[in-house]
């Protein structure tokens, strides 16, 4: 072969994103349609909010993390807008009631991808899915009990059980302000003892040390002053009713005092759902908290909210390693064989489908072997066989494929609602058919 006409190298998916194929993709949808279900029950509506937005959005709602320094999608578009992709679902939400002034409480859910420049690893990719619940417009800490209850459910309904819960308390504003200088200068004292990664954060951003997965700084902080012991009445009676509540629905948590978020606008309750399942470096496969503060950072008024994120990709791969919720069992209710040039397959396909009755066919003119084998694979329950004594007839032949009873002759126009008819009943053929 010639330079000129050699093929050229296949593309491939891009570095850090996947392709989700049948059958793993249909466990996706049940995941999501399960998660729907559940959230939908509680009140919360689906929001599609765009997969970019203006690059001041994410850069105010992550200022100074790793997202938007480092690992964020930015660009420029033709029009010279700088704008980013979607790292995380939250601020899109905030930002759309901001601009849409929804009646409070606003609750609404989430499934879509979000994008990260990091380096790919198990459950972790470049272009990652979420899903996630958000509810703005109150900060009742029942609230709180509630969103934490969701994600719970979640969980134990695909069957994972070594999930732990772990709580803890923000405070409020002023207790948070006030603790962070005081953890900034315990911090200072012991900088030398840090990963030095972590070491440049003591300044502009204390309370993200503490939540380092560093071995070498969690060690150096093992000691370091507890949030909770520095809130106000207010903060306090907050995570106590939390904690009440999650008590009275019979959720059991651990109190983490390492787990802090680093930015300002974070409130009162945080929480995360850890995998006892996975290696520790992935184990947290869901978390969220109050972030009372963002709504106003985005330019609107003082709102309260509260939500929480998990990943589809670390959610099934915490399913694999427990060895539950495993893809479902899909079939179609009946292959259609015609050797007599494919036009019958063709529309009693679409009569059956129009029907609700799952229908598939062949092309490409293939021998009745060949079709035959397709249909037993396809997991049918039935096959219609079409040939050309069939077609001549006005006839159609229904052979089972998966229980011992016999084949039958049934006229053509009433093949759609015999079909119907069978796999309605658990019974055999009816009388009148045999």
């Amino acid at each position: 072969m010639s330079e000129s006409t050699a093929r050229p190298e296949p593309f491939k998916a891009p570095v850090g994103t996947h392709d989700v194929l049948p059958p793993e993709s249909e466990r996706w949808q049940a995941l999501i349609a399960l998660f729907a279900s559940l959230v939908t029950r509680a009140g919360f509506g689906l929001v599609q909010s765009p997969m970019f937005e203006e690059i001041g959005v994410f850069a105010r709602v992550g200022e100074g993390t790793d997202v938007v320094r480092k690992e964020m999608y930015d660009f420029h578009d033709k029009g010279d807008r700088h704008l980013a992709l979607r790292p995380e679902g939250t601020a899109s939400v905030a930002r759309a009631f901001v601009q849409h002034r929804p009646t409070p409480p606003w609750k609404v859910w989430y499934a879509a991808p979000s994008f990260r420049y990091e380096r790919p690893q198990a459950g972790r990719f470049r272009q990652h899915h979420q899903l996630g619940v958000e509810a703005l417009g109150s900060a009742d800490p029942d609230l709180d009990v509630e969103v934490i209850s969701l994600l719970w459910d979640f969980y134990e309904s695909i069957g994972l059980r070594q999930v732990e819960l772990v709580i803890n308390s923000m405070g409020t504003t002023e207790d948070r302000r006030a603790y962070i200088s005081a953890i900034r200068n315990w911090l200072r004292e012991r900088i030398d003892k840090l990963d030095p990664a972590d070491a440049e954060k003591v300044e502009d951003h204390p309370m993200r040390v503490l939540d380092s997965k560093r071995p070498i700084t969690i060690a150096a902080t093992a000691d370091a002053p507890r949030i909770t012991d520095h809130l106000s009445p207010d903060a306090l009676a907050h995570f106590e009713r939390v904690q009440e509540g999650l008590h009275s629905l019979g959720i059991p948590f651990r109190i983490e005092p390492r787990l802090v978020r680093g930015l300002d606008y974070y409130t009162h309750t945080t929480f995360e759902f850890i995998s006892h399942a996975l290696d520790a470096a992935q184990s947290t496969i869901g978390g969220g908290g109050r972030y009372d503060g963002l709504v106003e950072s985005l330019g609107g008024p003082p709102t309260a909210g509260i939500g929480f994120g998990s990943g589809i990709e670390r959610v099934l791969l915490t399913c694999d390693a427990e060895g539950v919720f495993p893809a479902p069992q899909t079939s179609i209710d009946v292959y259609i064989i015609d050797t007599t040039g494919g036009g019958s397959a063709r529309d009693l396909s679409v009569e059956l489908r129009r029907a609700g009755v799952s229908a598939d066919r062949a092309f490409d003119g293939r021998s009745m072997k060949s079709q035959m084998k397709s249909a037993d694979r396809s997991g049918a329950a039935y096959a219609v066989i079409i040939g050309s004594d069939e077609l001549e007839a006005g006839v159609v032949t229904v052979r089972p494929l998966r229980h011992h009873q016999q084949q039958h002759t049934v006229a053509r126009d009433s093949v759609v609602a015999t079909i119907a008819q069978l796999l309605s009943e658990s019974t055999p053929m009816p009388e009148e058919l045999q």
